[in-house]
């Protein structure tokens, strides 16, 4: 029940704009840390092509790569207005799926209840 395409996705889904906001705090951290490179999480087309090729979206986990930007003359390569950019994206993107999975937990409940 709780195992179904939607739901297994809006987890996968959480877990990595999760992962993706560690990776936002600790690159704005780093921001004047010599030779610190700037970390990006990508799940989204690896979730989409688990859903399209109908296998099971729990099998995708976010993968943490450093950023390939031009660096500063210290080796950093943080940019903060595009690390602020991606936050609001992603806390956005966050409270959306976080609606959609209240909302389906809801229907669920309602139809329990009978109501």
């Amino acid at each position: 029940m709780f195992d179904d395409v939607s739901s297994s996705s809006l987890r996968v889904a959480v877990a990595g704009l999760s992962a993706r906001q560690s990776a936002i705090a600790n690159n704005i951290a780093n921001i004047e840390t010599p030779g610190y490179r700037a970390r990006k999480v990508e799940f989204e087309e690896a979730l989409r092509g688990a859903v399209a090729k109908g296998m099971s979206p729990l099998g995708v986990a976010p993968q943490t790569r450093s950023s390939l930007e031009p660096t500063r003359l210290n080796g950093n390569n943080v940019n903060l207005d595009e690390e602020t950019l991606s936050h609001i994206d992603t806390t956005m993107r966050y409270q959306l799926t976080l609606r959609a999975m209240d909302t389906k937990y809801s229907m669920l409940r309602d139809a329990i209840k009978g109501a």
